[in-house]
């Protein structure tokens, strides 16, 4: 494979150049530090790093590529826009960011909604939105350069070209500098830019392919493929795909400036869309809000203490409170070990817990209900085998009565078996008539005769 010197670092070339050497002949040499990844430090991601997380977005239009890294230091917020956009599939451009006006979520977020298929990819992965956001905050120049790398990979490849929807053009790049450092210029800054300023179309593509050969086998590019709602019968096999423009006038409002780490806001535009989020003329430069970070931590310690900064005295207050770094380290270990012996650790921030504490109520829900159903079907079965043990008794009471009937009609000899007593009464009644009968008159009572006195008028009288 022959390598040209366009290809090559600047701060190579100027090395190469000092030395007497050719291009040709330390690119073996180049190929090789470019294929090794390079070692970050404790907090900082690595350059290889920052290129696998930015693969799947560096070819956006410039405008919308700032809207995500704004949008993704808000993780949250970010999780609630997909949310909601997936409840309202159809909503788009600055009317769907009007809808959400009244939503708790940065502003940044919120123009998002405008776009459902960029919401679609972020919700496909919210980690990796929360590691871009957390690189943004902290490296906001490597960021930039990563997205560079990868569009001069994917021109190099050509699969990055001007189309009926995009508009890409280069600039001269000015040195990028750090606290530390001061970067020598890259050749070019590539620019892309909608071809209508009015109609955003969203590039779709397979970030496996469209950069040529990764450079760093150890660290292959995310890739999250499109949603066939978005992007129809699109076979993603190279370059660039497009679905449905998206025509907008207000929703983008924030653009890089390229070389010197931070974003530019258009008032106007802003003002337009945040009607009720007003900010002054002046403020044309994009700040991190931490208080629409929601509760989660930040990655690293200069975040911490840049964004995360507490008020005089909260110190004390923890201390008061019994708060000391020793406990923290311990209460962290301990939430380790009980991650890895299987058993949930506490939320690390308010929505964490308000999700599970809403997953909670949902299960525990199903479980009253799952049991109320169990003992509808239990009383419905006992009251069933209950009426039938009821039906049965009655059957058999109502079949006794009428066979004793039948048996109180009969007059048999054994009609008396079941009552000796008055069967021997009977037949001594029946003796004691057969001896009176049977004694001679003269034991009998002679009796006392009886007279009747005669009727006045000399006898009877016939009428």
């Amino acid at each position: 494979m022959r390598i040209s010197a366009r290809h090559l670092p600047m701060a190579l070339l100027l090395f190469v150049a000092a030395a007497g050497a050719t291009p040709q002949a330390v690119a073996p040499v180049a190929l090789q530090a470019a294929s090794t990844p390079s070692t970050p430090s404790s907090d900082a991601f690595s350059a290889e790093q920052l290129d696998q997380m930015m693969a799947p977005l560096a070819l956006y239009p410039d405008s919308l590529l700032a809207q995500v890294l704004m949008a993704s230091t808000y993780p949250g917020d970010v999780a609630d826009a997909v949310k909601w956009s997936k409840a309202h599939p159809d909503a788009k451009g600055d009317d769907a960011v009007r809808q959400v006006g009244s939503q708790s979520w940065d502003p940044s977020v919120q123009s998002l909604v405008a776009f459902p298929q960029v919401l679609d990819t972020l919700g496909k992965d919210p980690a990796w939105v929360q590691r871009m956001g957390d690189a943004f905050l902290a490296q906001p120049d490597e960021v930039m350069d990563s997205v560079q790398r990868l569009r001069r990979q994917a021109q190099a490849a050509g699969n990055l070209k001007s189309t009926e929807q995009l508009k890409v053009s280069t600039e001269p790049a000015a040195a990028t500098t750090t606290t530390t450092t001061t970067t020598a210029p890259a050749s070019s800054t590539i620019i892309i830019e909608p071809a209508d300023p009015q109609v955003v179309y969203v590039p779709a593509y397979n970030s496996t392919t469209v950069y040529g050969t990764w450079p760093y086998p150890s660290y292959p590019p995310y890739y999250y493929p499109p949603s066939p709602y978005y992007y129809p019968g699109s076979a993603l096999w190279a370059g660039l795909a497009f679905g449905t423009g998206v025509a907008i006038t207000a929703s983008l409002w924030g653009n890089f400036n390229w070389g010197h780490g931070d974003i530019d806001i258009d008032v106007n535009r802003y003002n337009n869309i945040n009607s009720n989020r007003q900010i002054n003329r002046g403020d044309n430069t994009w700040r991190h809000n931490s208080a629409n970070r929601d509760g989660v931590p930040y990655r690293d310690r200069n975040s911490r203490e840049q964004f995360g900064r507490q008020k005089d005295g909260a110190a004390q207050r923890d201390n008061f409170r019994g708060h000391d770094p020793a406990r923290s380290a311990d209460r962290e270990r301990a939430r380790q070990s009980m991650s890895q012996r299987g058993f949930d650790t506490p939320a690390a921030s308010n929505r964490e817990a308000r999700d599970r504490a809403g997953q909670a109520s949902r299960q525990m829900d199903r479980q009253q209900a799952g049991t109320r159903d169990a003992a509808s079907r239990q009383g419905a079965q006992n009251r069933a085998t209950q009426g039938s043990t009821q039906r049965n008794a009655q059957a058999r009471q109502g079949t006794r009565q009428q066979y004793q009937g039948n048996r109180g009609g009969q007059n048999n000899a054994f009609s008396g078996a079941s009552n000796p007593g008055q069967a021997r009464a009977s037949s001594n009644r029946g003796h004691g008539s057969y001896s009176a009968s049977q004694r001679p008159s003269s034991a009998r009572g002679g009796g006392r005769q009886m007279s009747r006195p005669a009727r006045s008028g000399g006898g009877a009288r016939r009428r």
